[in-house]
């Protein structure tokens, strides 16, 4: 049989066909809303035209002098050129001037964006036309106070000088701030590094490993890594949060503009219903494809894990995207002396119930698998078809088998929950 799974996101969106054989039984989990259609003209300005929380950006706009609008980078899925024209056109109205207008992106301690990619995120003609900056995590920012919960603030000079302020993000599932979007894009999005790191190691669960742990899925307003995000955001002064939900094909199937954190959660409330996906259980093999974040590899791991059965199988991580894993300054590590990524070790095991663990090649690298797992115990292979002659040492007729289109992006809501637990809103 034949599994098709999305890859190279940026990179022409194709599909990588993946033989399994017939005698197994394979089990595809599907999002509810995998193929949602795309907004149309009439609804992209209906979201903006009626704001949730704010006036519109146009009102807004009226007297403002300068104009700061950020957006994520190629680790998120959102299609910022469908979404970018609605904010210049309200911009417009307001009575500023394009050259009174600039982008910044929010790439927290992500590595800086070329000029092809903010060609690929904001369309061709807007880095011609406007001026387009990397944030700097390292230096160019404004001490603004601390949060209650005692994280320094730091974010951008360029963003915090401006007296309009935008932010252009997509509402998708998250690991520790249970979904993106929202305030979330001032931090990490904007802000320094010692802000982040803060945040990371106070307001994160650190396992016995020292290694973050990924299981705050879906959780927003009683988590308290994003609560303190959000008053990083208003201590910011973000004006207009833009969060966009997208199908399988990354297009843009919901908007929910305005305040920060009520906009963002009336998307949320669209958002685990549309990414929503039953999680099989007891599998004897997972292989878990990350498209809409595949340069976030990582991201799979412990959610394909837990699809396994407690006696402990097989996983198999997918990336393919031709840049590889993003260049992470806190999560992933820069050279063999050093002890690791700057917020915890090395990884020494694989996770529990993961008995052998193969990443698919090339577009994952030696040196890329230093936060996907321990290095050393990770079979690479550069073709489907080498890693499938491995998993057959093992797996005989009947072998269960979950194969997950797109673990960045589906959403399982008792993944990775303590039994009993539930979710605000499920």
């Amino acid at each position: 049989m034949i599994v098709k799974v999305p890859q190279f996101p940026w990179y022409g969106d194709t599909e990588l066909a993946l033989e399994l054989p017939d005698n197994w039984k394979v089990t595809v989990p599907r999002m509810a809303g995998e193929n949602a259609p795309k907004l149309t003209d009439k609804q992209f300005r209906e979201a903006f035209q009626k704001p949730i929380g704010t006036k519109r950006i146009a009102e807004l706009a009226r007297g403002k002098k300068e104009v700061c609008i950020i957006f994520d980078d190629l680790t998120r899925p959102t299609k910022a050129d469908q979404i970018v024209p609605y904010v210049l056109e309200e911009l417009h109205e307001g009575g500023i001037k394009d050259e009174n207008i600039r982008f910044i992106a929010a790439l927290g301690l992500h590595g800086a964006m070329k000029l092809m990619d903010f060609q690929k995120k904001l369309g061709v003609e807007i880095p011609q036309k406007y001026l387009v900056f990397n944030h700097n995590p390292y230096e160019n920012c404004t001490y603004l106070g601390k949060t209650k919960r005692g994280t320094p603030v730091h974010v951008n000079s360029e963003f915090v000088a401006c007296d309009l302020r935008i932010s252009i993000g997509a509402i998708v599932p998250h690991p520790t701030a249970g979904f993106g979007g929202g305030g979330k894009m001032i931090l990490p999005g904007v802000s320094h590094i010692d802000s982040i790191e803060f945040n990371h190691r106070n307001l994160c669960t650190i396992g016995e490993s020292g290694a973050l742990v990924l299981d705050t899925w879906g959780r927003v307003d009683d988590n308290e890594q994003r609560l303190d995000m959000e008053e990083i955001a208003r201590m910011a002064k973000l004006d207009v949060s833009v969060n966009a939900l997208c199908n399988m094909q990354r297009d843009t199937i919901g908007l929910y503009v305005g305040d920060l954190v009520q906009a963002h959660r009336e998307g949320v409330k669209m958002a685990r219903k549309v990414y929503a996906t039953e999680a099989p259980e007891g599998a004897d093999m997972v292989i878990a494809n990350s498209y809409a974040k595949a340069n976030e590899s990582a991201l799979v791991v412990t959610l394909g894990s837990k699809m396994l059965k407690e006696s402990g199988g097989d996983l198999v991580v997918i990336g393919n995207i031709p840049e590889g894993q993003i260049c992470h300054y806190l999560a992933r590590s820069f050279g063999t002396l050093s002890p690791g990524a700057r917020l915890y070790g090395r990884h020494t095991k694989l996770p529990a119930r993961v008995k052998r663990m193969f990443a698919l090649g090339p577009y994952l690298d030696k040196a890329g698998l230093d936060w996907v797992g321990p290095i050393d115990k990770i079979i690479l292979r550069n073709s489907w078809g080498e890693i499938l002659d491995m998993l057959k040492n093992g797996n005989g007729s009947g072998t269960n088998a979950v194969v997950i289109p797109d673990g960045t992006l589906q959403y399982f809501p008792r993944s990775g929950l303590p039994r009993g637990e539930t979710i605000p809103g499920d």
